[in-house]
């Protein structure tokens, strides 16, 4: 991976490792700021997801501190110039779900375009 690249990886990795802090989702200004306007995301129970819904759901406390969500597997791929596509298997509470998201540079930083987990089983 040629540096540019690798630093627009490791944003995006940044970035979703941000989403998953418990600290970041009870904010719903700092959730903000790391979702694009026009996100969308395909939860693993098959629900469509926008900007709004998915803000009050992370501010909700879904994750706590004494329940963080693992990560394993994490990897990423630059798709054109300001894309970047995320893989990895999340673990929370006995539930595994695959999850992939599409992030995008914007004006103001790297924010996430789109989500989508699908349950292991």
């Amino acid at each position: 991976m040629v540096e540019g690249s690798e630093r627009a990886v490791r944003a995006a990795i940044d970035g979703e490792m941000r989403l998953l802090d418990p600290e970041v989702r009870a904010s719903p200004v700092r959730v903000l700021e790391l979702l694009d306007p026009e996100f969308t995301e395909i939860g693993a129970s098959g629900r469509r997801w926008g900007v709004e819904s998915i803000v009050t759901v992370t501010s909700g406390g879904s994750v706590s501190p004494e329940s963080p969500v693992k990560v394993r597997e994490m990897s990423g791929a630059v798709l054109a110039p300001g894309v970047v596509h995320l893989t990895y298997l999340a673990e929370h509470q006995g539930r595994r779900v695959w999850r992939s998201s599409v992030w995008r540079l914007t004006e103001t930083g790297w924010r996430m375009y789109f989500h989508q987990g699908t349950s292991t089983g």
